[in-house]
């Protein structure tokens, strides 16, 4: 594990580009007053042991070194010690619709795209819980396991697309199957599911697997994504002007089914949260999870860093030994 001591001294790596463009300004200018005089080929002949190269070589040697100097401040450090540390939280799965119908458009910017901003909003007000992430469509996957890692989440989450599941469908009562089996094996911990979805379930019995998840103690959450007069499906989320048909050619109207989300969420003692509500709604969730009782969970963190500061501090000494060297003239071999 890598990690800046003090990362307010980086901010001082903005001076290193002035300092080039202000370098790159002198050198045109000498050049520039050097021309007056008459031809610079010229002028090198009657100059033979000035360097126009050298001197712009120490610079550039000089703005490493001082570069190096600013990482060295910053004191790099190198977690060394792997320790479970005990904190209070519940454990969370979200299961998000990666069906063809979220890239319909009758919530903006899309279902998919409005729902990814709703889990990142939950995820960044989250405090010491573990969270996990499925993918749905007519199959559902584990995405991300449970994990304290919030950071890892979001970045699984930007790389969700509708085409991530290779079979489509809407399979409802699976993603909450897989849920349920997917917290891990601590017992005397409040679990939670999170369902995200435009609710057209074609393919198992979502009634039943919400009702399971409540038999292990699991409330099952869902958030309904699109309208009831809903919309036609993009033939893909970069075409928004072609869009799915049927065996007779007729558009195909995707639309919202909260009847069936009403009913998951009232069987698993959860909570509905329709699309055009979602940011009073999230807020609503997350103080309903926060109400829930809070129970030991463990996880391994870094708790001692080694800091290597010597090793910039070394380069420094080492390119102002290498810029000491280089003279600021060339070397006459008649001299010698």
């Amino acid at each position: 594990m890598f990690r800046f001591e003090h990362p307010e001294y980086l901010y001082l790596l903005l001076i290193i580009p002035v300092l080039a463009f202000m370098q790159l300004v002198f050198q045109h200018q000498r050049k520039k007053k050097l021309k007056k005089f008459g031809n610079i080929e010229l002028i090198s002949h009657l100059m033979p042991d000035v360097s126009f190269v050298r001197p712009a070589v120490k610079f550039y040697l000089l703005l490493l070194a001082l570069t190096t100097l600013i990482i060295t401040l910053a004191s790099p450090q190198f977690g060394t010690k792997l320790e479970t540390v005990k904190r209070k939280g519940i454990e969370l799965i979200i299961a998000l619709d990666v069906s063809n119908s979220m890239n319909a458009t009758d919530v903006e910017p899309s279902r998919l795209a409005r729902a990814k901003l709703a889990i990142e909003r939950l995820t960044g007000r989250l405090v010491n819980d573990r969270i996990g992430l499925i993918v749905f469509a007519g199959e559902a996957y584990v995405q991300l396991p449970i994990t304290t890692d919030y950071s890892s989440a979001k970045l699984f989450l930007s790389n969700i697309e509708t085409n991530i599941v290779p079979t489509q469908g809407t399979a409802i009562g699976s993603a909450i199957r897989l849920a349920t089996n997917s917290f891990s094996q601590q017992k005397d911990i409040n679990r939670a599911i999170i369902v995200i979805t435009d609710g057209e379930n074609h393919e198992d019995d979502a009634i039943t697997a919400a009702n399971e998840a409540k038999e292990k103690g699991i409330k099952v959450y869902t958030v309904g994504m699109g309208s009831a007069e809903g919309a036609p499906i993009p033939v893909s989320p970069n075409n928004q002007s072609s869009f799915m048909k049927d065996n007779d050619g007729n558009v195909v109207i995707t639309k919202m089914n909260a009847a069936l989300l009403k009913e998951i969420a009232e069987v698993a003692d959860g909570e509905y949260i329709p699309a055009n509500n979602i940011r009073a709604g999230i807020n609503d969730l997350i103080d309903e999870l926060g109400e829930l009782e809070k129970s030991e969970i463990e996880s391994k963190v870094y708790t001692e860093y080694d800091s290597k500061f010597q090793y910039p501090l070394a380069l420094v000494i080492l390119i102002l030994l290498i810029e000491f060297i280089i003279l600021d003239r060339k070397i006459n071999c008649s001299e010698k």
